[in-house]
Formats: C-alpha cells, structure tokens, sequence
C-alpha cells in the first residue's frame, strides 16, 4: 500500500480528514508530487499541533507539546542550533540509567538517529512534538542569548564610537563593521528575540539610569532586558535608521516600518516614537504578513456559534458588526471571515487603518489622511468598483456610518468594527452616529462583541474543587473541579499562556428588527436579544473556566454585566 494512502487513511480514521474528500487529494499529491502530510499543512487542512495525537498514534510514538517538557541546560547546550533545527531534535533529560529522552519533530529518521549517535553513545527514548516548537523554542534561546551578548558589549563600549560605526559624518564604517556593532546586533536580537514569544508590541523605554525593553506577550507587558542609558543614542540611531525616520528631529512623534524576513516569514513592524523626558519611546507593533492561519475554530467559536456566523455569512448582504475594545482581535476574525469569503468569482475590497495582513487574492487600500484618503473617501470610490464584498476597518463617523449602511441595503456585503461593550451596544451606536432606525434594521445581519481571555498554561495549571467565594461567582450550588494558574518557566511565571476569545452573538431575524424599530433602550433590545437566543460574554466565558480553559480571575477580568 502507498505510504500516502496508508497515512491519508489514518487521518480519515482520526477525523482529520473527510473521506469524500480523500481522491482529490491523493490526485493532487500525485499531480505536484508531495506527500500527503505537506500537502495537508500546505493547504490548512491540518496543522502540527492538531495533528500531533494522530501522528504519534501512526508512529506508535508518545506525544507532548514542548511547553510540557523541562528541558535540561546541560543536555542542551552540547549540540549547535543548526544541528538541532536541521534534524528537528531537542534532547531534554537523562535518567539515572544513562537514558536520554529526545523530543523530536521526525520521527524514525535514520539522518537524526545517525547524527545523535555521534554524539552520545547512550540509549534514547523518544517523545514526538510539533516541529515548528521546536524552531521556536531553539530560536527563543539563541535570540535570548544574542540579547545577552550585545548589551554585556554595549557596557564596554563608547557610545560616540557606536554612533559612528552606525554611520556617522565622521566615519565610514564597513558593512561588516556595522553588522558586528553591538548597538546593531541588540536592536536585532530584541526584535528577533520577539517572535518565538508570540509578542504582538515590544516597547523600548528610556529612564534615568537605565533603558528598559518590554514585550506585550498574551496581553501583559513582561520586561526582558535593560541596558545602561548611554548606549540609547546608538539604539535610538539605529531603529531610525532601520524604520525610515528622520535621525535628526527628536521633539515631535514619528512612525516609520521595518520589513525582516524571520524564520522563513516576512514580518512588518510598525515603528512608533514619543518624545519624553529622558529620551524618545519606541514601540514596535508587530505583524506577520505571510502566515495568517487562523480559522474559527482557533478562534474559540463553539458549535452552536459556528452555526449563527454560517447564517449571518450566507446572507446575500447586508452588514456585520465586530465589536469590543482595542486590542480584543476584532481584525483578526474578520480576516477569518474574509478568507472564508474569498472565492475567484467575487470581488473583495477592504480599506484599513493600516493593512494588518496580506491576502492573496483581495484589494486592500490603507488610510492616508494626509492626502485625504479617509475611510468615508475610499468607500465612496470603492463602491465605483463594483465589489461583491467590502470591510472596512472601522467605523469611526457618521459619513462613514451612513455610507457603509446603505452599501449594505443596496446589495453588498460589508464587514466592519465598532466600539462598543456589548453587542446591543452596536445598534445604539449607529443610530447615535445619524443613522435611521429602519435603515440600522433593514441592513444590519449580525453583530458579534469578542473579548479575549488567558488560557491557563497547561504545563503548571493545578486543578481543584471551587470554594465558596467562587460558587458564588460562577452562580453553582454544587462544588465542581476548575483549573487555577500557578506559573512555571514556560509562562514566565504568570500561570497563563496563550488568549482565546469569548463571544456574543446577535444574529438579527425579523423579532430583532421590529425591536430596533420599537426598543430605543439598550436595556430592552439585551433583553430581547437573549431571549433571542444570544449568549452574553460572561456566560461565554464562565464555560471556558467550567472546562478548565481558563480562570475566574479572567472572568472578572472581563468587566461586563
């Protein structure tokens, strides 16, 4: 049997794959020549880490995520980074019977089983991770230590000599001179050190004796290095020069961008200053703009959700809302949705504040309010371009409000984001915005508010009865087992790793629309909504805490009734 059968069937066996669809793909494997595995990943139809337990059942094989495991220094540490990356190995433990345990990404390799007998005669066990986890993991470290290596460096240098070697007036610096410059490896190694974090803002913030660096990881600002201040004017010379900003003008704020292939993927930072007392701040937003992977299910919509955006998504047009405060992922589900959308025979336009990510296939515009490019002045000459489908990043005004309104009643779809606390909370905010009641009910579909919560590291989470305080809480009588945080190494000792969102989804069928009509107060239009069937963030989130997702601490956190 072909071996891409052979495991194609296994997938089917564990789910993975839909059996009607199992021709296509072999003919497909066949016709580019790629295995059935890369074909999969290729084609988001599985990922590394939804695949693992399949994949360790096939290879008969134990199965952990790398968070899960300690990995020992000293093991570690006697194989190079491109060794380990290139055979996709990271040796983690040694038992007291000379045991070594390896995690590995390939399994039954015979290159990576040769390489390590090279360097330990031992016997090996072997637990299977995803490959991609390792990357990051070996990736975290080397860039941590570069980190490390350039500010001991900066400590012993002049900082007039590393603005020269930058590129000053009063030298010519060679290109290798630039690129050994510790002020240039430390702007490198804070930004690349980012990545395998999952940072999405790195902050660079000079004080009075010492420059401090912090990375927004899972929503919380976590410090990962300082330096001395005198070295500032070199970092500050440097990200400058790298983001396109003027060297010169310190007084006012500048934003400038940096393009770096990273790991494989192109990545754009968005570079922002601010001038204050002890020098310029930067902060650095970051994005991905190859590797948009996302689906709803990632994204924590459940069953019976997923069936309310299938409806709100099939309706021929009309508007649909995202909602909630900055920062809660709003852009990312609507590229979700756009990429669900996105098929040869429609046209999708999008006009941003920036452009986030690229997608193959859609027009994007971004704002420029310099050249009066603003949101009302691109949809207009939008809907000059005959789209089946528009999103616009935000509805910040009432032109805005009324063009996107009526785009929708004349037969587009339109997705957009609104600020509000609560989904009801959209439709008052329209009609705050001048937008009649009866055009808010003939063309809103949906409006989904989203929040997004920690999720317990699953590598530390302890696990226990709820008291009584947090019956009370959770609204039980009963005591039942929920997951608290305690922090260990692979969460940095904040017990929490990763986000996901909780929702409320307002679909609007013929009752909510003669409550938009009737109901003016937000109070009656919540009532009718759940009576609807919507469920509020708060029970969303109170099922995450019942399946051990995350903690009570984060639904309080939530702030809403």
């Amino acid at each position: 049997m072909n071996i891409n059968h052979e495991l194609l069937q296994f997938y089917i066996y564990k789910k993975l794959v839909k059996r009607k669809k199992s021709a296509e793909i072999l003919a497909e494997c066949k016709k580019g020549g790629h295995g059935v595995r890369e074909y999969l990943l290729t084609q988001e139809v599985i990922t590394e880490v939804s695949e693992l337990e399949a994949r360790a059942a096939y290879y008969c094989m134990p199965c952990v995520e790398i968070d899960m495991l300690d990995i020992q220094d000293g093991l570690f540490s006697k194989f190079t980074y491109e060794f380990m990356k290139k055979h996709k190995i990271i040796p983690v433990s040694e038992d007291k019977n000379g045991v070594i345990l390896v995690a590995t990404g390939k399994p039954l390799s015979c290159q990576a089983m040769s390489a390590l007998s090279t360097q330990f005669a031992a016997k090996y066990d072997f637990v299977l991770v995803p490959p991609v986890q390792i990357d990051r993991y070996i990736d975290s470290i080397s860039a941590k230590e570069s980190t490390e290596s350039a500010i001991s460096d900066l400590n012993s240098e002049k900082t007039d000599k590393l603005i020269q070697a930058l590129g000053g007036e009063t030298s010519v610096s060679s290109e290798s001179e630039v690129i050994n410059n510790p002020a240039v490896r430390l702007v490198d190694s804070i930004i690349k050190e980012a990545i395998p974090y999952r940072a999405s803002d790195i902050h660079i913030e000079p004080f009075e004796q010492k420059v401090k660096v912090r990375y927004r990881i899972d929503g919380d600002l976590q410090q990962r290095a300082e330096f001395p201040i005198e070295a500032y004017s070199a970092i500050s010379a440097r990200l400058k020069i790298m983001s396109g900003l003027n060297i010169a003008e310190r007084r006012v704020p500048q934003d400038g961008r940096i393009n770096m292939v990273i790991g494989g993927n192109e990545y754009d930072f968005r570079v922002s200053t601010l001038p204050t007392v002890f020098g310029e701040k930067f902060v650095i937003r970051i994005l991905d703009k190859t590797s948009f992977q996302f689906t709803r299910a990632d994204l924590g919509f459940t069953v019976e959700e997923n069936k309310l955006v299938d409806k709100m998504l099939a309706r021929p047009h009309g508007i649909i809302l995202l909602t909630g405060p900055t920062g809660c992922g709003k852009s990312t589900t609507l590229y979700s949705f756009l990429k669900e959308v996105n098929r040869p025979d429609v046209n999708i336009v999008t006009v941003e504040d920036p452009v986030e990510y690229s997608m193959a296939g859609i027009n994007q515009t971004q704002v420029n309010t310099k050249a009066n490019m603003t949101f009302a002045a691109a949809l207009r000459s939008i809907l000059r371009q005959d789209p089946d489908i528009i999103m616009i990043g935000e509805i910040r005004d009432e032109e805005t409000a009324e063009i996107a309104v009526r785009s929708a009643i004349t037969g587009h779809i339109v997705f957009s984001t609104l600020h509000t606390n609560d989904a009801p909370g959209a439709i008052v905010r329209l009609e705050d915005m001048k937008v009649k009641d009866y055009l808010v009910a003939d063309a809103l579909v949906g409006v989904i508010a989203q929040r997004l919560v920690k999720k317990i590291c699953p590598a530390c989470r302890k696990r226990g009865k709820t008291n009584a305080k947090e019956m009370e809480i959770l609204g039980i009588t009963e005591p039942i087992v929920i997951s608290r945080p305690q922090g260990c190494q692979f969460c940095n000792n904040t017990g929490y790793k990763g986000r996901i969102a909780v929702h409320e989804l307002m679909y609007v069928n013929e009752k909510m629309r003669n409550a938009i009509l009737t109901d003016k107060n937000i109070e009656s239009l919540r009532k009718v909504a759940m009576e609807n069937g919507m469920t509020p963030l708060w029970t969303s989130c109170r099922e995450l805490v019942f399946k051990g997702s995350t903690s009570i601490h984060e639904l309080m956190s939530l702030n809403v009734e």
